[in-house]
């Protein structure tokens, strides 16, 4: 029954992704060289073939269909609402696909993402027709998303991307992490700044909206300035869609790791991300991008806004983290990793929360002193890798 069956779907999503229809179009990625990353390590690269996919999209239209039929027994006219969501999570036997797909639908969100790291390295036409039959099997879908590296779009012509950008492909993810050459050099990106500027210019003229991570804190302590300000020069020549902070966390199982251990890379402290921020938002120039915070890796979920008008917006933002009383900096990374807090601001208006954790971090520094405390804060941020 389709009510059993399953369709592929690979590790992660980006955070924006998490309402959409995840389908998978290749396994893992084709490089799998970066050290700071930990997804895809010791997984071979393939590519699906056009059939598998194929088939997947037809299997995850058979359980929208079937969703539709279910709502219309249950007197909800095909629209799939809080009844019928309920009905399905109750139901035995189903697949967390169909489950999934349910959710899809009652969101109505219209996205769907393709995973999993590179999908732009399958061959332009083969790329095509999947996006051609997707749109076919759900009409109702308004944006087609990916993952794709900067090198792997600087091999697509011009005309291959405007194709694929015909088919249905809206927005494409990169990870930037960095425009500085040294950084790149050194995380074995296997990329330059001017391939990243080259490939999100061609997406940009192919009609494409671009989403370009960043990563704060990638250049240690040792390349922080050039890291900032590297990055933000190379962005302000693609002027993308959206840039994405995604701040760096090095937990044991990725390959950076080692060089924390070695000596070899000293990790910046949370503080010292922040000015880190500040040098890169103020080096954005000349370009209309959004910028987001949004994920719980970054201390400043509220550094966000659209350039050029809410750029001081944002600065303000960390000049108010900035002017805290060092206690008062370390309270606020509890309360922010713990889920409790978003913005500095909100030390003033939640006291309670404010009395508790200082308590919190008087009893953990008494047990393990102020390196305790870091202890703490790290396996708090880690957890969310």
């Amino acid at each position: 029954m389709i009510r059993q069956a399953s369709f592929e779907q690979g590790p992660i999503r980006p955070p924006n992704e998490a309402r959409s229809f995840l389908l998978r179009v290749t396994r893992n990625c084709p490089w799998n060289q970066c050290l700071f990353c930990p997804v895809y390590k010791r997984r071979k690269f393939s590519l699906r073939s056009v059939d598998e996919i194929r088939a997947d999209i037809q299997t995850a239209r058979d359980m929208a269909d079937d969703i539709h039929d279910l709502s219309v027994q249950l007197g909800s006219s095909g629209k799939v609402d809080d009844r019928v969501v309920s009905h399905i999570t109750r139901l035995q036997g189903v697949s967390d696909c169909y489950r999934g797909m349910a959710v899809w639908m009652y969101y109505g969100a219209g996205a769907c993402f393709l995973q999993d790291a590179d999908n732009l390295i399958m061959k332009t036409d083969d790329l095509v027709s999947v996006l051609t039959f997707l749109r076919e099997k759900f009409p109702e879908i308004t944006r087609i998303t990916t993952y794709s590296r900067s090198k792997t779009i600087t091999r697509k012509s011009p005309e291959a991307l405007k194709r694929i950008r015909e088919a249905g492909l809206n927005r494409v993810h990169i990870g930037l992490e960095s425009g500085c050459d040294a950084v790149l050099k050194l995380m074995k990106k296997g990329v330059t700044a001017a391939g990243h500027v080259e490939a999100g210019q061609k997406l940009v003229a192919a009609g494409m909206q671009v989403s370009e991570y960043v990563m704060p804190g990638l250049g240690g302590q040792t390349l922080w300035r050039e890291h900032a300000i590297d990055t933000a020069r190379t962005l302000n020549q693609i002027n993308p869609h959206f840039i994405r902070l995604r701040s760096l966390r090095v937990p044991p199982r990725v390959p950076l790791y080692e060089k924390l251990t070695d000596g070899s890379f000293t990790m910046q402290t949370d503080d010292a991300v922040v000015e880190e921020i500040r040098l890169f938002i103020e080096t954005l120039d000349g370009i209309q991008s959004t910028v987001t915070s949004d994920h719980m890796m970054n201390l400043l979920e509220t550094v966000s806004g659209k350039l050029p008008d809410d750029k001081q917006k944002m600065l303000d933002v960390i000049q108010s983290y900035q002017a805290l009383s060092e206690l008062d900096r370390v309270i606020f990374r509890v309360g922010r990793r713990g889920g409790a807090w978003r913005s500095p601001d909100d030390l003033r208006h939640d006291m309670a929360t404010y009395t508790k954790i200082r308590n919190l971090i008087q009893e953990v520094e008494a047990a393990g002193g102020k390196d305790g405390v870091e202890r703490f804060i790290t396996e708090m941020v880690d957890q969310y890798i």
